[in-house]
């Protein structure tokens, strides 16, 4: 019998959904959806093809006591959808301050999970941060909407490199006070 550590990053509800922290039964789903490249192409981290290994290190890093970044799974079971929606992450900076990061499930995109879902990371404000940052690439639109939507202020551009692309890609960048 293997019994899973529970980790110190609090369960979040949101009307449709559960933030969870990642378990390592969420392998089979990271594999499967985190190797498309629909989804890998709109991410800085996610390779394209993925390599053997690459969900397990994301698990590990995400049960670490000592991360610099707490991922949660959109769960929609609780009302009927689907286990695994997608991912949304805050990454710790100085400060007081955490870096936003989402993606979805190709089947449930333009549905509103990832601005759900970030709206209960601004809500229940897991870091206590003062700000939030995130940034999008520039082809991606909908992403630029969820941050909008979600009361996130345009900061301007900027680049970064994504490793589905091999490339340097254009970006948005957006910030959010949360301390006003």
């Amino acid at each position: 019998m293997k019994i899973e550590a529970i980790i110190n990053q609090p369960v979040v509800e949101t009307d449709r959904m559960t933030l969870r922290a990642i378990r390592r039964s969420d392998a089979g789903n990271l594999e499967l959806f985190g190797s498309d490249e629909r989804v890998a192409r709109m991410t800085r981290t996610i390779p394209h093809p993925l390599p053997p290994g690459a969900v397990d290190t994301l698990i590990s890093r995400s049960l670490d006591e000592s991360r610099a970044e707490d991922m949660w799974v959109m769960d929609g079971s609780a009302t009927g959808l689907g286990e695994f929606l997608g991912l949304v992450a805050l990454e710790r900076m100085d400060r007081n301050q955490s870096e936003v990061g989402f993606w979805v499930v190709p089947a449930f995109w333009n549905a509103g999970f990832a601005s759900e879902a970030v709206r209960g990371l601004i809500d229940t404000n897991p870091h206590a941060d003062k700000t939030m940052f995130a940034s999008v690439f520039q082809d991606n639109p909908a992403s630029a909407r969820v941050l909008t939507n979600a009361g996130f202020q345009y900061l301007g551009d900027a680049e970064t490199f994504s490793v589905a692309r091999g490339s340097t890609v254009p970006t948005w960048t957006y910030l959010k006070r949360l301390d006003d």
